[in-house]
């Protein structure tokens, strides 16, 4: 009987453990880096609260066997087959955007949490299947527009303050 409870307060304990961040950061990353040869730093937060950009997007796809190996993020994470997020070379890290294909008008929100692409002209990569909500997947680029809406993660989460717009008749 005390073998049974125990295994089963183990096994909650490690379930509910996989459910938190895998990539051991509190709040946000802002550091600089190096990539190949090229100093970047990253915005602060405030900037970043303000970003938005128009500029040309790729989608990248680091699968190794059926999709089911992948990389880590630059924040630690895995990368799944299913997951909807993207890489910005300069907004901090882990952030929440809004992108918008300005070709058909598809937008979705994703997750930042990696660093890319480093091809001059591109401002983001998405995962596949962002490209694929964005409708783009099949030919490789599209123009885009990128708007932040939140920065962080849990209590250092800071939201973007968007000008309200009114309707006048």
């Amino acid at each position: 009987m005390h073998l049974l409870a125990f295994l089963t307060i183990a096994f909650t304990v490690l379930l509910f453990s996989s459910c938190g961040s895998s990539s051991g950061h509190s709040g946000y990353i802002n550091r600089s880096y190096f990539i190949r040869g090229q100093h970047y730093q990253p915005m602060s937060v405030n900037q970043a609260l303000n970003y938005s950009e128009v500029g040309e997007a790729s989608w990248y796809d680091e699968s190794k066997w059926f999709g089911f190996k992948r990389g880590n993020t630059s924040l630690g994470e895995k990368v799944q087959p299913w997951h909807i997020s993207g890489a910005h070379k300069t907004l901090p890290l882990p952030c929440e955007v809004e992108v918008t294909n300005l070709q058909n008008g598809k937008s979705i929100k994703m997750r930042l949490n990696d660093r890319g692409p480093f091809i001059l002209g591109r401002i983001i990569d998405v995962t596949p299947r962002a490209a694929k909500k964005l409708d783009f997947h099949q030919d490789g680029l599209t123009k885009v527009r990128v708007e932040v809406i939140s920065v962080g993660d849990g209590k250092h989460k800071r939201k973007a303050k968007r000008k309200k717009r009114f309707l006048f008749f």
